[in-house]
C-alpha cells in the first residue's frame, strides 16, 4: 500500500522535460521516482556515477556547447575517427 508522500521542489523546465520522456515511455512521474528509488535499494547507493568532471571532460564540454566539437553523419564514421 502507497502511503508515503515525497515533496521536491525542483526547476518547472526540467519537470515539463522529464515528464515528456515519461509519458513517452507510458510512465508517470511517480513511477519513474519509485523505479529510482528501488535501484537506490537494490544497489546501495545511487544507480550511477557522480563524479566531478576532470580538465579534459570540462574542455569537451565546453566545445560541444560552444559549437566547436567534431560531428559525424553516422557511428561508423565517429567509430573509424576514434580507432584511427
Amino acid at each position: 500500500m502507497k502511503t508515503e508522500v515525497v515533496n521536491a521542489r525542483i526547476e518547472p523546465a526540467l519537470k515539463a522535460s522529464a515528464e515528456k520522456i515519461f509519458r513517452s515511455l507510458g510512465m508517470k512521474t511517480t513511477d519513474a521516482i519509485s523505479i529510482f528509488l528501488s535501484q537506490v535499494v537494490l544497489n546501495k547507493g545511487l544507480p550511477f556515477d557522480v563524479r566531478i568532471p576532470n580538465k579534459a571532460t570540462l574542455k569537451a564540454i565546453k566545445e560541444v556547447k560552444t559549437g566547436k566539437g567534431k560531428r559525424y553523419k553516422t557511428s561508423k564514421q565517429m567509430v573509424d575517427d576514434l580507432l584511427s
